[in-house]
């Protein structure tokens, strides 16, 4: 069961009502790195609460508007790591919009708790407003901050090579990492976490469990033949370390020998990898948006990938559809097919 690291989050420690809240969600069973992002949030929240002298439980909505001020004027220091893509906005401040959001949906289900155990009567973070006129049929919603919805980044065919190329160099058990990932469109923790009882090896399938995804939903996966391989001579290499069948990707520092891989690190196997190919946009989760494209590009329906994917609402999985662009090449297809044969038919009657 997952741990709260208290000392971590210094004055998320020090607030009783906070520090209950976040142990009643891990109480609930949210997964860990939904904990981790709501401690992350609420102690940056904590944090800037303290510096402007006011207490949390006591703010209002104009102290909630300094605080998405303040976040959307600090230093972004994900913006220098971006390659020639991000180049152009590397000097617009600010965090990114879906953290922006994240903060404040923390914030307000933290507040909506005070409410509900008496400690206060409003939220002062709202849930938006009604605005007239912006859509058909239905009230549209406009939150405390506009909301920006971009596609998923993915790498051209040159700088997956140079992925590839950079990837070569790594040992046994990171290279098969790499290949898992991207063959079942794995989360890093859904990777991290498998062990070798997740793995049919006879029909090539892997088990993702229930309690290692996002949604807590299980899922049935195939992977490929050249895949296939390299587990296959990594489970080699791994028994040199271990004959346990327990987790399946094992740590090979002096420290952690034997340990179960942890997601920090394969974090750190990527960060390289990203450094060595000069594609600095590439994170662990590259590899799932990478495959659910491609799987869109291939042909497959909607319904298919989302099932693949684990994803629960199929508007997750229209990102997919849209970035690959199949629909609408399908329709522009269809009709340049149509326009060519009005044309031909047309010359063939002025030319005849």
């Amino acid at each position: 069961m997952s741990i709260i690291k208290w000392d971590r989050y210094p004055f998320l420690a020090l607030s009783l009502p906070a520090k209950t809240w976040l142990s009643l969600q891990l109480d609930f069973g949210l997964a860990s790195n939904t904990i981790d992002a709501y401690a992350r949030a609420l102690e940056d929240y904590l944090s800037f609460s303290n510096l402007c002298g006011i207490d949390i439980h006591s703010a209002n909505r104009q102290h909630i508007a300094s605080y998405v001020r303040e976040m959307s004027a600090r230093p972004n220091p994900r913006l220098s790591k971006r390659d020639s893509f991000a180049s152009n906005v590397a000097s617009i401040p600010g965090l990114a919009n879906a953290t922006l959001q994240q903060r404040l949906t923390v914030l307000r289900l933290y507040y909506d708790y005070l409410i509900e155990e008496g400690l206060r009567t409003d939220n002062p973070v709202g849930r938006g407003r009604y605005t007239p006129g912006r859509s058909f049929g239905s009230q549209h919603e406009r939150g405390f901050i506009p909301r920006y919805r971009r596609l998923p980044w993915i790498p051209t065919s040159e700088q997956w090579q140079s992925i590839l190329e950079a990837a070569r160099l790594e040992p046994i058990r990171n290279r098969a990492m790499l290949a898992l990932a991207y063959d079942a469109a794995l989360r890093r923790e859904e990777l991290c976490s498998l062990t070798i009882a997740d793995v049919d090896p006879a029909l090539r399938l892997l088990r993702i469990r229930a309690e290692t995804t996002k949604n807590r939903q299980e899922r049935i996966v195939p992977y490929s033949e050249p895949t296939s391989l390299l587990y296959q001579a990594y489970l080699s290499h791994r028994h040199s370390l271990s004959r346990d069948r327990g987790p399946l990707f094992l740590s090979e520092s002096h420290r952690n020998r034997a340990q179960p891989v942890s997601i920090w690190t394969w974090s750190k196997v990527i960060q390289g990898i990203a450094h060595r190919s000069a594609v600095h946009r590439l994170t662990t989760h590259t590899f799932r948006h990478l495959c659910l494209t491609d799987l869109a590009q291939a042909g497959w329906e909607l319904h298919e990938i989302a099932k693949f994917a684990g994803h629960r609402s199929i508007q997750s999985t229209l990102n997919y559809i849209h970035l690959s662009g199949r629909d609408l090449s399908a329709k522009l297809n269809a009709g340049m097919s149509q326009l060519h044969s009005w044309r031909v038919k047309q010359m063939a009657e002025v030319l005849k």
